[in-house]
């Protein structure tokens, strides 16, 4: 009975060794996508695919002004198909404010014929799709379609970084350096030529809370609601890696107290 105890023990910490292992490289593994490695930033959140911030949460606020930069500076050109309008209740909107967010977009639907109509949407539809299709968003973009947002974030390297040095990347080529015509100098961007024009602006947009709308703080804010869009499950994730430690710490205890037990009469 021992001899099957200390098998099971060594057989739990070796795996728990080996997952470790498989997870830091993994994460190495992203680490090590190709371009300019971004500065490294604060976030409230601690970073998507942080494990060092346990209890850290989102800041409802900066989400809030995140979403409404996107609704209003890329929206236009880059969907978000895994979101539905319900989701932003999350953010802090209220039922009737999500009823009014969802109302101003019209979507496709069926009548009681089966004949297509358009209607107002309501909080359980998705994201409205700012074009038909891939074809038809490609030949609006200069033959590339712009990617989705939803996972963005966790799409990159660097995740949340990444998106923010993008988003506050754009500067006068060096000299010496040609950039196509309808193609912009981004520092951050893989190559450092990008299809996507400069989308955020000083004061370009107005938040309903006062904040000053820099770039830094747009992109700030926007890069923190594609977060959310990529990981809205991370602060109920955390909890539970938080109770998991705690169970662990607690049966580790006693594990330590049956371990004594049972070697208590062997000298």
């Amino acid at each position: 009975m021992m001899r099957r105890l200390r098998k099971s023990i060594a057989g739990g910490l070796a795996a728990g060794l080996l997952s470790a292992v498989a997870l830091l490289g993994a994460t190495g593994a992203q680490a090590a996508g190709g371009g300019p490695v971004p500065p490294s930033q604060e976030w409230s959140h601690g970073g998507v695919n942080s494990f060092l911030s346990m209890f850290k949460t989102y800041d409802r606020a900066e989400l809030q002004r995140g979403f409404q930069i996107y609704k209003e500076s890329c929206s236009a050109c880059h969907g978000m198909r895994h979101l539905s309008y319900r989701n932003l209740e999350a953010l802090g909107f209220s039922e009737e404010e999500v009823k009014a967010i969802a109302g101003q977009y019209e979507v496709a639907a069926l009548d009681d014929a089966g004949e297509p109509i358009t209607r107002p949407a309501i909080p359980a539809d998705r994201f409205k799709e700012p074009f038909a299709n891939k074809k038809a968003a490609a030949a609006a973009n200069n033959g590339k379609a712009p990617p989705d947002l939803s996972l963005i974030v966790k799409a990159r390297p660097h995740n949340e970084d990444y998106i923010y040095a993008l988003l506050t990347g754009y500067v006068d080529p060096p000299e010496g350096v040609q950039v196509p015509d309808g193609s912009y100098y981004n520092a951050y961007y893989p190559g450092h030529i990008i299809a996507m024009a400069q989308p955020i602006y000083p004061d370009g947009i107005t938040f309903a809370d006062g904040t000053p709308a820099t770039v830094e703080q747009q992109a700030r804010d926007v890069t923190a609601f594609l977060a959310w869009a990529a990981e809205p499950h991370l602060e109920t994730r955390r909890e539970i890696g938080v109770m998991v430690i705690l169970f662990l710490i607690f049966f580790t205890g006693v594990l330590y107290a049956a371990k004594r037990r049972l070697w208590a009469d062997v000298h």
